[in-house]
């Protein structure tokens, strides 16, 4: 009987905790749907677990982990580890929080918006009243993430708090924000500059225990979530500057509204990046700053599910809701998600519910779209009052010190006679050249014909054993031949030659776009595959022990995304040559957010330098009207202020020495190359061996061929290559074919110089394969008619059309034999 007795009682316990398990797994997968969230009770309410929930102790125990202010959704996590981390956190006795140190940052929080709100009442600003519970939040994970190791933190964030989280979390003096209020010097930034609630901050937190991190909220314009992938580019940049350990340095935060984190299609392609090799920065800290509304939207309004987060649920990563009305669980949930990121590399997700004090900026009334939740916000205490009243502290006295400290800020801002700078560079900016381009800035890029082909003999190279494609062998044995001289270089050989001689200088190259490794013209083979094992190897990877590193990626299918993380990386890393490839030139249509607001006006908003490549190709070929143009119309329309580059390089040799001048000189601006698709095998359009060691780029190519043309015909691209064709074919060597390399900024002597080079023609004529109100027609015919004198200007291009191209081959080939009929003579 003994011995049966004692097997009862070691069974006991084991059932227990079976029982246990079964009711919390429960709540653990369904407890979120029961958490008390909205601190004003109008969202969110209770719904029934889709499994019936238990009564008793056990479920007394969990419902008060999971079913209080914090709700956490992290079931759908496929590992156990993870699962079980996220449990052990949860289901305990939450940590003591430093109570008074919390109620500081919200007082300065609150009290920061109260002087804003009485000395510039009806100012346009974004009041994070409501939320300030974001503050201490911040701290929190900064805190908790100097101690595991980060020195420096890339914040990215749209309008909602963000001048509070300027002065009390970057550590700006709130001088300079007032400062900006007072709009000081308007002179200064005539047809420039940004508003205050988008331009970037510099500052350091300090932890309690004097561990440093350096801060940087990054410039976003008003497309709220377009920064996302921008930060994580440039985050990726500086954890790759720093090399090994660089992940667990340098740590992305980002801070969404609710109502963009589930609208905003950029933010699914920005999370998608996530784990994916080439664009992973181990793990993101996504913070919701979630007011239940969106301008004026209701949440039924702004997204299709309970939570705004729900679309971080395609990632394997735990999302925490946490009421911002309970700062001790704020606290504690930051803590969370800072180990979380810490430990597992992993991005995290924290959803602050809280509200909307004001309207969506203090100049709009929002009790005309929600009258019913604004008449519960009237009489609401901001939340230090709260706060103070539950850990039994008296605030009075240190309210007051704060409300002197920002009065006397604002005094002194209303003294102020020049705009602050709330962003420093990083030094490695130093060496690098904006505003317009001066002669002084043009390097040298042409090489010795005997270096030319001794890269080409290290990129043709690759391991014994390794099984190559037939075909890729063959074109080995052809890009050998054009380094010994024997046959002229194509497309994919200048470049991949360009970018091995800045290897070997030293110099970072990282290529990304779709199929970018071999190319969707079947063009690059940058990465070779094994024919039995798949392995890849990367000739460029194995020039030299002390070369650049090179980096090509085939990206996600996206557009937006990728090239917002390009021009993050190339902001980081001014020395890098960055390229981004689109796979037919108007798919960058899908980017264009990235591109009218980062790429082509980031210098004159906000002084922020860039030399991000975008590789778009570009021909006529009768492949329809997606296939066709890269709208070269549209980068011509953003160019001014010698902001970008836009270029067409007609020849092989042309586009190697494009690529080079964009790395070695030091004038920093994006570039826009319209590349080949047929004629990246066009006879006419590839170059010999000594073309390689002329000097430079040539932004215009002059006709040498001719002499005293009647006509010249001044083009760009695949147009001029079947042009000269044609000239052969016809025997008319009455016309002259100038080649426009460069057109923004406007190469104006060379051209000028190639004009008169024929004095006698008579007719000038502008010749593009894009229909009238598309290319580079509206752009150049101006600059041609002012430069012509008393010659007479025309111009030859399709009719105008609501589309690039036709859908009919045929018709593509019936238009070309008119343009070019139309281009030699026939009636214009």
């Amino acid at each position: 009987m003994a011995t049966k007795a004692g097997a009862l009682s070691t069974a006991a316990p084991v059932v227990e905790q079976q029982d246990r398990e079964v009711v919390f797994d429960i709540f653990r997968r369904w407890g979120y749907l029961q958490a008390s969230l909205d601190p004003l009770g109008q969202y969110l309410p209770p719904e029934p677990f889709p499994t019936p929930a238990p009564e008793g102790e056990f479920a007394a125990e969990a419902r008060g982990y999971y079913c209080d202010t914090i709700a956490v959704e992290f079931m759908h996590i496929p590992s156990p580890e993870h699962r079980q981390w996220i449990q052990e956190k949860m289901e305990r006795k939450a940590p003591k929080a430093d109570q008074a140190h919390v109620l500081t940052q919200l007082i300065r929080a609150d009290i920061f918006e109260q002087v804003i709100q009485s000395r510039y009442l009806g100012t346009k600003r974004f009041s994070l009243e409501g939320l300030t519970a974001l503050i201490p939040f911040l701290d929190r994970v900064l805190e908790a993430s100097a101690g595991c190791g980060v020195t420096k933190a890339m914040l990215a964030m749209s309008h909602r708090g963000r001048l509070n989280v300027m002065t009390n979390t970057i550590g700006r003096p709130a001088s300079e924000i007032f400062t900006k209020f007072e709009d000081v010097d308007p002179r200064s930034t005539m047809g420039g500059g940004d508003v205050k609630y988008h331009i970037g901050a510099t500052g350091e937190y300090v932890s309690p225990d004097g561990h440093v991190i350096g801060l940087h909220l990054a410039s976003n314009p008003s497309h709220l979530e377009a920064v996302d992938p921008v930060v994580l580019g440039r985050t990726r940049a500086k954890q790759e500057r720093i090399g090994k350990g660089g992940k667990a340095n340098v740590m992305p935060m980002i801070i969404h509204g609710d109502a963009a984190f589930a609208g905003q299609g950029i933010l699914a392609e920005t999370l998608n990046m996530a784990t994916l090799h080439g664009y992973n920065v181990g793990g993101t800290v996504h913070v919701i700053v979630n007011n239940l509304l969106g301008f004026t939207a209701l949440p039924e309004e702004s997204n299709s599910s309970r939570f705004s987060t729900d679309i971080a649920k395609r990632l394997p990563v735990p999302i925490f809701h946490v009421n911002s009305e309970d700062p001790d669980a704020v606290v504690r949930v930051a803590t969370i998600a800072a180990e979380y990121r810490h430990k597992f590399r992993s991005d995290v997700v924290v959803d602050l519910v809280g509200y909307r004090k004001h309207g969506h900026s203090e100049v709009d009334d929002p009790t005309v779209t929600q009258p019913r939740r604004y008449a519960i916000i009237k009489d609401r205490a901001p939340l230090y009052q709260l706060y103070a009243q539950r850990i039994g502290i008296d605030p009075t006295k240190e309210v007051q010190a704060v409300q002197q400290e920002f009065l006397e800020d604002q005094k002194t801002a209303t003294q102020a006679e020049e705009i602050p700078h709330l962003a420093e560079l990083p030094d490695y900016w130093d060496p690098y050249k904006g505003c317009e381009l001066l002669p002084e800035y043009e390097v040298r890029t042409g090489l010795p014909a005997e270096r030319v082909n001794e890269l080409v003999k290290r990129i043709t190279a690759y391991p014994a054993g390794f099984h190559i494609h037939p075909k890729v062998k063959k074109l080995f044995e052809q890009r050998e031949e054009m380094g010994a001289g024997t046959r002229p270089f194509d497309y994919g050989m200048a470049e991949l030659v360009a970018f091995a001689s800045l290897l070997e200088a030293g110099v970072l190259v990282r290529l990304t776009g779709q199929d970018s490794q071999r190319g969707t013209f079947n063009q690059r083979h940058a990465v070779m595959v094994d024919t039995e094992t798949e392995v890849r190897y990367t000739p460029l990877s194995h020039l030299t022990e002390k070369q650049g590193r090179f980096e090509v990626y085939n990206s996600l299918l996206s557009e937006a995304a990728v090239l917002g993380f390009e021009y993050g990386f190339a902001r980081d890393y001014p020395e890098a040559l960055v390229l981004w490839e689109a796979q037919f030139g108007d798919f960058a249509n899908g980017a264009q957010i990235i591109i009218d607001q980062f790429i082509a006006a980031g210098e004159m908003k906000w002084g922020l330098l860039s030399g991000v490549v975008m590789l778009l190709p570009h021909g006529y070929e009768g492949q329809g009207p997606e296939h066709s143009s890269a709208r070269m119309e549209r980068y011509l329309q953003l160019a001014a202020n010698d902001n970008i580059q836009i270029c067409q390089p007609s020849t092989a040799a042309q586009y190697f020495h494009l690529l080079r001048r964009q790395a070695l000189r030091l004038w920093r601006k994006p570039l826009v190359v319209f590349t080949p698709k047929s004629m990246l095998r066009h006879p006419d359009a590839s170059s010999s061996l000594a073309e390689f060691s002329r000097e430079r780029f040539l932004n215009v190519l002059p006709d040498n061929e001719v002499q005293n043309p009647r006509r010249l015909l001044v083009c760009s691209g695949k147009i001029g290559h079947n042009l000269r064709v044609e000239r052969e074919k016809r025997k008319d060597m009455g016309v002259g074919i100038i080649f426009l390399e460069q057109m923004y900024p406007w190469p104006e002597e060379e051209l000028q110089a190639a004009l008169d080079q024929h004095p006698g023609a008579q007719e000038i004529v502008w010749v593009q394969e894009e229909p009238a109100n598309m290319g580079a027609f509206f752009y150049v015919m101006p600059e041609l008619r002012r430069m012509a004198g008393d010659r007479a200007v025309l111009s030859v291009k399709r009719s105008a059309s609501a589309t690039p191209a036709t859908g009919s081959a045929k018709a593509h080939e019936i238009e070309e034999k008119t343009l070019i009929d139309m281009a030699f003579g026939a009636a214009v």
